[in-house]
């Protein structure tokens, strides 16, 4: 095993010892009471199975055949959910076939940040993470599950999802995805657009041509943004059947492996003799191959924070020192849009998720002795899924990449670190996409320019006020400020600036899209402006150091100066009502800083410490 991923796994196990104890006596408190229909009243069990079928209900009065919930994302809207709506029916017929029962527990909302991004709606995007969770949490609260199967794909679904189903821990869950959508037209034709359009070069109407030749059918985006990251990090942690994440939806391979996961839930509940909790199979050693895995990869900066979440629901405490530190050990693999021109689609036919496991296990990068839904060992997943004569069968997936530009070994590196940087100083700490950098572009000294939202910044750029050197501050974009929204729009600006050789970089304690990367963006900065952080200090014309390379976020100017500063205040008025976002208030202020999860549950330290 590489001896820095084994320091920082022990590291996360020794800190988190108390609280995982805590969550783990929990578990066990939960799993004795069970099955759990055993404990409902007559009358709790006639209304939950009320609407069954006959038969469905013998098997349910019998408490020994396994009651499978489903919870799904299901929209019709968002072409990632959209093929979910057959999910139910292909399950529940699946689970019928092996003596079970499966009841759709509870749908979940879905939001897209491509359709919210720079609109006021992003401003709930976070935000809908910690609602996803509770709604699950609804949806399963009825106590009539054995197991369950969770259906989501994007942003903050996946890990929404991941929480609820940990604050369920004494039950087994897989994970249902449901693949890209097969590739538009390149991702370099796209941003080549996007900029030209930016540059006041081509109208609305070429732009949007190019958008939808891009999103044009059911499936995920075909970019590596945070949906994919999703993705490829729940299968690392062993909750997806292998080589599942990336097969293309309504096609014959797809439904025969969503059969496959229903029939395979069933025989991790505590009915049979495999019992599988999720509470147990997400372990420390999990934790980190996630995050190995979003690392060589150069995955989405969002999960900086879901992976915080999601590792504090169950009980474990990780820090963005944990990712810089398996981010130096971890070496990048890929080369996918943003961090290159292939697509997910690219990826998954150079070798995809088998030879990517492979070559990580082989180095001693990912913990192989781990528990999975598919059985012990993540060797398992260096396997692939064929259907041979009509049937399902896994055999060995590839020993070398068929394509090198897009996916490639240990031994020869896009670049030996994993893409993600912490920085730190004066300001805060943020953390920084290092993957998609452009040679050159890792390291910016430049005065600051000041605004309180992304609007300001593109009235400023539209005026011609930004062609310079520069470093542009967005700040009071945090989680407790506005529910700290995405800035992707301001991507294609700055990359206008730096394209027109100016050294230009972002520092904001908002956040950035999974698909961004090209321009150096300090982003998460922590603590936030609206609780007094730095970065509220910072004023026009103070040079600013962002060092990508070394880890420094600093303002140059005399450290006694800069502490006597007042910290400046912004009218957040207009944030705080209009698209929903007035009933989000006191959710707002609850949320934890970026390095903690941003999150509003309950994954507090006196949480987890009892």
């Amino acid at each position: 095993m590489n001896p820095v991923i084994q320091k920082v796994t022990d590291r996360i196990i020794a800190r988190s010892s108390k609280s995982r104890a805590i969550y783990l006596e929990r578990l066990e408190q939960a799993r004795q009471q069970g099955p759990h229909r055993g404990v409902l009243s007559c009358g709790n069990l006639a209304h939950g199975f009320a609407a069954c079928s006959a038969s469905d209900k013998a098997d349910l009065r019998s408490l020994t055949k396994a009651n499978i919930g489903i919870i799904s994302s299901y929209n019709d809207m968002l072409s990632a959910h959209q093929p979910y709506q057959t999910y139910p029916d292909i399950i529940k017929k699946a689970v019928n076939e092996i003596g079970s029962v499966a009841q759709f527990a509870g749908g979940v909302p879905a939001m897209c940040d491509g359709v919210t991004q720079g609109q006021p709606g992003m401003e709930l995007s976070l935000l809908s993470r910690d609602i996803i969770a509770m709604s699950a949490a609804v949806g399963l609260s009825h106590n009539m599950f054995d197991g369950g199967l969770m259906l989501g794909i994007c942003d903050k679904i996946v890990p929404g999802l991941l929480m609820a189903a940990l604050s369920f821990g004494h039950l087994p869950f897989v994970f249902v995805p449901a693949g890209p959508m097969p590739s538009g037209i390149p991702n370099k034709e796209k941003a080549r657009v996007r900029q030209l359009y930016a540059e006041g070069k081509v109208g609305k109407e070429e732009l949007l041509e190019a958008e939808a030749a891009s999103y044009h059918s059911a499936g995920t985006c075909t970019f590596y943004g945070t949906a994919n990251s999703n993705q490829l990090v729940v299968e690392m942690m062993g909750l997806h059947l292998p080589g599942s994440s990336f097969v293309n939806p309504n096609t014959p391979l797809r439904d025969e492996l969503t059969k496959a996961a229903a029939r395979q839930v069933t025989r991790l509940t505590a009915l049979g003799n495999d019992y599988l909790p999720i509470g147990k199979l997400v372990d420390a050693k999990a934790i980190v191959n996630g995050i190995v895995g979003l690392l060589a990869t150069g995955g989405s900066t969002n999960h900086t924070m879901h992976l915080i979440a999601v590792a504090r629901s169950a009980g474990f405490i990780v820090n963005w020192d944990d990712f810089a530190e398996l981010s130096d050990a971890t070496p990048l693999l890929t080369r996918i849009y943003p961090n290159g021109q292939a697509d997910i689609n690219h990826f998954q036919y150079a070798g995809g998720m088998a030879y990517l496991m492979r070559t990580l296990l082989d180095a001693g990068l990912l913990h192989e002795d781990v528990q999975t839904i598919a059985g012990p060992g993540l060797r398992r997943y260096t396997q692939v899924p064929v259907l041979q004569d009509g049937k399902l069968v896994w055999v060995d997936g590839p020993e070398q990449s068929s394509d090198d530009d897009v996916l490639t070994s240990v031994d020869k590196p896009f670049k030996a670190h994993g893409g993600l940087q912490v920085l730190s100083g004066n300001v805060g700490r943020s953390v920084m996409k290092t993957s998609s950098l452009r040679p050159g572009t890792e390291i910016v000294k430049a005065p600051a320019v000041v605004f309180h939202s992304q609007h300001e910044l593109d009235a400023a750029f539209k005026a011609g006020e930004l062609d310079k050197d520069c470093v542009v501050v967005v700040r009071f974009q945090g989680p407790k400020a506005c529910g700290m929204p995405e800035l992707h729009k301001l991507t294609p600006p700055l990359g206008v600036l730096q394209d027109k050789g100016f050294k230009v970089a972002l520092v904001t304690d908002g956040r950035m899209s999974g698909a961004s990367g090209k321009v150096p963006a300090a982003i998460h900065v922590t603590p936030e402006a609206l609780d007094g952080g730095n970065i509220a200090r910072i004023n026009n014309g103070d040079m600013l150091l962002v060092d990508g390379e070394s880890g420094k976020l600093e303002v140059l100017v005399d450290a006694k100066e800069f502490a006597a500063r007042p910290v400046a205040v912004a009218d957040m008025a207009p944030n705080l009502y209009g698209m929903g976002r007035e009933m989000f208030g006191a959710m707002r202020q609850q949320l934890t800083g970026a390095e903690q999860g941003a999150c509003s549950l309950f994954i507090t330290e006196e949480h987890l410490h009892g």
